[in-house]
C-alpha cells in the first residue's frame, strides 16, 4: 500500500485539521442544520454554504490561485467565521467529497476541514467539529478514513494478525488523527468501557481514535505493533502510536504508559501524553496542505472591513487598465497623425487616409480587467 505523501512543512500551530467520512444518508443538509442553530444562537460570525463551482469561480482573495479550487469531486464547500476566547477570531472551511469508489458500500462521503486562528491554537477551545457537524451520536460524521474506525467511542483491534498489521499500517500512513491503543488487563465494566477521549480537552477530543486490545490480544497486539510501528504495548497499559509523518521528536517509551486503570476515573499520566503528542511537530501531509492553502487563499466569508479594502482594490485595478488603455490610445493616434504627416510632407501615396498600425494586444492576465481589454479592441481598427 502506498505511503501518505507529505511535504516538508510542519502543521502550523494556529491550524486545526481533520479528515473523515460521513456515513449517513444527507451529510450537507446535518451541516446546514448545525450551521443555521449555531449562528442563531450567536455562537457563529457568519456562514457560508457554496457550490464547488461558485467557490472555485467566485474566490475573493487570491482569484488567480488554482489552489483555491476544491477539485472535481467536491460536492459542497462550508465557510464559518467565529470567535473564542479574548476575540480572537477563527476561519474554518469543511469540503464534503464523493468517495474514490463507490465499488464498496457503506463508505460514505470524505469530508476535510481546515481551520485557522489568529494566534496558536488552544485546545480547550471549542472543537472546529462541533461547529459543522452535530455533536450527537446518532449522526455518524465521526467515522475514520481508515474503515472500521470511529471518533468518540473504543475500536477494539482486529482478531486476525494480518487485519491486525494492516489496521496499524493505514492509521500510520493514511489518517490524520491521533491513535492510541489501551490494553484491557481484564474485561472492563460499563464505567471503564467508555473512551477515555470523554476526558480530553474540547478541540483534542475530535483528533483521537482510541483502540483497544482484549486481555488475550497482548502478546499478539504487542508482536504487531513492534513489528509495523517500532512501539511496544504493555499489559494493562496503553501507548500513542506515531505516524509517518511523525518527527524525530517521537520517542516510543515516552509516549507509552505502564498501568491505566479502566475503571471510570481519569486516566492522568495517559492524558497528558495525549497532550503532549499532540503539540509535536509534524510534516503537513500533501492532502492537508492543499486544504489549508485554500482555506487561506480561497477564502469567501469576508468581514466588512474584509469586504472595504477588496473593494479598493478591485477599485484601484480598474482605474490601473483604465489609465494604461487611455494612454495607449494616445499613442496610437499620435503615431498615426505623424505617420500621416510625414506622407503629406514626402508627397507620396495617393493622400488617402492612412490606417493606424494594429497594436499588440495587451496581456489579459485572468483579473476582472480582461472585460476591459477585450472593450478597447474596438480601438485598434479605424475602420470599426
Amino acid at each position: 500500500m502506498a505511503k501518505n505523501s507529505s511535504s516538508s512543512t510542519t502543521v502550523p500551530d494556529t491550524a486545526w485539521l481533520g479528515r473523515g467520512r460521513h456515513l449517513g444518508p444527507e451529510p450537507e443538509l446535518d451541516v446546514r442544520r448545525n450551521l443555521i442553530a449555531l449562528q442563531a444562537a450567536g455562537v457563529l460570525d457568519d456562514f457560508l454554504d457554496l457550490d464547488p463551482v461558485e467557490a472555485a469561480r467566485s474566490t475573493v482573495l487570491h482569484p488567480r490561485d488554482e489552489s483555491a479550487d476544491p477539485g472535481p469531486s467536491a460536492r459542497r464547500v462550508f465557510e464559518a467565521r467565529w470567535r473564542v476566547a479574548d476575540g480572537v477570531m477563527v476561519r474554518a472551511q469543511l469540503t464534503t467529497y464523493d468517495p474514490e469508489s463507490r465499488r464498496k458500500e457503506g463508505e460514505g462521503v470524505t469530508w476535510v476541514l481546515a481551520a485557522e486562528a489568529e494566534r496558536a491554537w488552544d485546545m480547550h477551545w471549542p472543537s472546529p467539529a462541533t461547529v459543522f457537524w452535530p455533536d450527537s451520536d446518532r449522526v455518524a460524521w465521526d467515522h475514520d478514513t481508515v474503515a472500521g474506525l470511529r471518533l468518540r467511542t473504543t475500536n477494539h483491534l482486529p482478531k486476525d494478525d494480518d487485519e491486525l498489521r494492516h489496521r496499524l499500517r493505514d492509521c500510520a500512513r493514511q489518517s490524520w488523527f491521533i491513535h492510541v491503543v489501551v490494553h484491557e488487563a481484564m474485561t472492563p465494566d460499563a464505567k471503564g468501557q467508555q473512551p477515555i477521549s470523554a476526558f480530553l480537552p474540547p478541540s483534542l477530543r475530535h483528533r483521537v481514535v482510541e483502540h483497544r486490545g482484549t486481555p488475550e490480544q497482548a502478546q499478539t497486539a504487542d508482536f504487531a505493533m513492534k513489528r509495523e510501528l517500532g512501539v511496544r504495548m504493555p499489559r494493562g497499559g496503553a501507548v500513542v502510536l506515531p505516524s509517518a509523518t511523525q518527527g524525530p521528536e517521537y520517542d516510543a517509551e515516552r509516549f507509552t504508559v505502564r498501568t491505566v486503570f479502566l475503571d471510570g476515573s481519569q486516566p492522568t499520566e495517559l492524558l497528558d501524553r495525549i497532550k503532549e503528542f499532540a503539540v509535536l511537530p509534524r510534516a503537513l501531509p500533501d492532502d492537508a496542505e492543499r486544504a489549508l492553502t485554500r482555506l487561506r487563499q480561497g477564502w469567501h466569508l469576508l468581514t466588512p472591513d474584509e469586504e472595504l479594502v477588496h473593494a479598493q482594490g478591485m477599485v484601484m485595478k480598474y482605474a490601473e487598465a483604465l489609465d494604461a488603455m487611455t494612454n495607449s490610445r494616445d499613442l496610437y493616434r499620435e503615431a498615426a497623425e505623424a505617420a500621416q504627416a510625414a506622407l503629406a510632407e514626402s508627397g507620396g501615396g495617393d493622400g488617402g487616409v492612412l490606417r493606424a498600425p494594429v497594436p499588440r494586444p495587451l496581456k489579459a492576465d485572468g483579473s476582472p480587467l480582461t472585460a476591459l481589454t477585450k472593450a478597447f479592441g474596438r480601438f485598434r481598427d479605424p475602420n470599426k
